[in-house]
């Protein structure tokens, strides 16, 4: 790439755009000011950028037949061997088709990125293959991650393996497929609102949201800084717990990471829950298109706890309730702001910035009519309170975001877990039209209960709980701050209490206030 300065045209543009009457030599005048500035920054095109060296050999891939990809999981097919050995040696593990591999195609689940490929590893996916991991992947995932569905991918629906009429659930709708369905044992996925929750609950595996910023996300590709998050998507508690530890600390390159704090998860799954204290979120029931029997099934599960020596109570946070309000703002600027008018980087990063991303991003507006049909709304909703609000219900929202946290931690003092259902409901039908209502549903339903941990950091791992009417569903269960043991303590009696597919909702009796 090679700068050159602006056109006549692009500064009586960028004068509009800003409000500045310029005259004809107005325009001519700020050119010769600016003439210098860009001489400056074409000294930049010379300079090579410091990256991570890419250490594993590996070839591009290849997207798998319909026949061989029955629930359309992958994005790409990839064999990239780790080292010889290490405590991920023998496993498979898939990528969310948002985690930079370089040489490998990565799209987001759009349209626009065609064509492009990484230039080097997203910090966990050196991290996989340093501990002897193969990377047999990469998972497909709804269009930019924007949508909690699982039919806005440009590679097509991501069907879930207990009904393939169903979602999967989105973002990281392929990572929970490949788990599900046996492909791999392990995959990664991101969340911003739900998206390594929601289809973990649809399809019935394991998936945690760590701590905002446990794991680095440098080399994936960003929605809002302050909301984003990746984690293990696992058929196993263990596994989850395995794959944490590889994922876990910071890298020195994600601003995200401050003060972390690693625990012995591995060890934590067989530690027991006697005399822990569980908090029945009495806010997270009752939500908008709840269904009894997916209810019914996470108090049976906190019935369990109990069993094994748990003290299980209800807890009230007020607060809950008006989360999503909070969340909307947020998902809704910070789309706008960083994952399309940044092109996936934000001002003030010291980190790695994702330099080649960013050019090949940067052609979605010469390509805008190809965006899926919720990424056109949220980026007209986004841009419309920036241009006309200011941005003042982001920084409100951020403000809010504090307060939110204060008041669940207020609650993590009196217990030791929050206990509440993931998704309120078991997957949805896959929609069988293509009309704009159509495609924009499920909208904000499903993530409810998720999105309020995005805003505020804690760790939330969705726990498979039993089958509704023959479909998952999801216990979440949510901690303290750097405090995923105590989440898979709890997890590890549930997986050993039993098969949790013999767990039915019309086998479970109706909770009596």
């Amino acid at each position: 790439m090679t700068i050159t300065g602006p056109s006549d045209r692009h500064v009586r543009a960028a004068a509009d755009h800003l409000g500045l009457p310029l005259t004809d030599a107005g325009v001519a005048a700020v050119r010769a000011d600016i003439a210098p500035i860009i001489e400056l920054l074409g000294g930049l095109d010379a300079l090579a950028e410091p990256l991570p060296p890419v250490r594993y050999p590996r070839t591009p891939g290849h997207r798998p037949a319909p026949a061989d990809d029955p629930y359309n999981g992958w994005a790409v097919r990839t064999d990239i061997a780790g080292a010889a050995s290490g405590p991920l040696a023998g496993h498979r593990i898939a990528v969310k088709d948002t985690v930079g591999v370089a040489g490998v195609p990565m799209t987001a689940g759009s349209a626009t990125l065609q064509g492009f490929a990484p230039d080097f590893d997203a910090t966990i996916v050196t991290r996989i293959l340093d501990a002897g991991g193969n990377l047999a992947g990469k998972a497909n995932c709804e269009y930019f991650c924007y949508g909690a569905g699982s039919h806005t991918s440009a590679n097509g629906p991501v069907r879930n393996p207990w009904d393939p009429a169903r979602t999967a659930g989105g973002s990281s709708s392929g990572s929970a497929v490949l788990v599900a369905s046996g492909a791999v044992p392990m995959a990664v996925g991101g969340d911003q609102g739900g998206s390594i929750r929601v289809p973990a609950a649809h399809c019935g595996i394991y998936g945690l949201k760590p701590t905002h910023g446990l794991v680095p996300y440098t080399g994936v590709m960003p929605v809002d800084p302050s909301i984003d998050h990746v984690g293990p998507m696992t058929a196993t508690v263990a596994d989850n717990a395995l794959l944490l530890d590889v994922l876990a600390g910071p890298d020195g390159l994600d601003p995200r990471q401050v003060g972390v704090r690693k625990g012995d998860y591995l060890g934590a799954v067989t530690g027991g829950v006697k005399g822990l204290r569980v908090g029945l979120l009495t806010e997270g029931f009752g939500q908008p298109l709840a269904e009894p029997g997916v209810e019914r099934l996470v108090r049976s599960a906190a019935d369990r706890l109990a069993a094994a020596g748990a003290t299980v109570v209800e807890v009230s946070v007020p607060e809950h309730r008006t989360m999503m309000n909070v969340w909307a703002a947020i998902i809704l600027e910070g789309t706008v702001q960083v994952a399309m008018h940044g092109n996936g980087a934000w001002t003030g990063i010291t980190g790695l910035n994702p330099t080649a991303l960013m050019r090949a991003h940067s052609a979605w507006r010469h390509r805008a009519h190809l965006l899926s049909e919720p990424i056109k709304t949220g980026l007209i909703a986004g841009h419309y309170l920036r241009e006309v609000y200011g941005g003042v219900y982001y920084a409100k929202a951020q403000n809010l975001v504090r307060a939110a946290r204060q008041a669940y931690d207020t609650a993590l003092n009196d217990v030791d877990v929050l206990a509440l259902p993931t998704v309120p409901f078991v997957a949805p039908p896959l929609p069988v039209g293509t009309s704009r209502a159509e495609m924009s549903a499920p909208g904000f339903d499903p993530v409810v209960n998720t999105a309020p941990f995005d805003c505020t950091g804690h760790p939330a791992l969705s726990v498979p709980c039993g089958l509704s009417e023959g479909l998952p569903a999801g216990l979440m269960l949510v901690g303290r701050h750097w405090d995923e043991a105590t989440l898979y303590r709890a997890a590890g009696v549930l997986e050993r209490s039993g098969d949790w597919r013999e767990w039915r909702s019309d086998a479970v009796a109706p909770h009596r206030p």
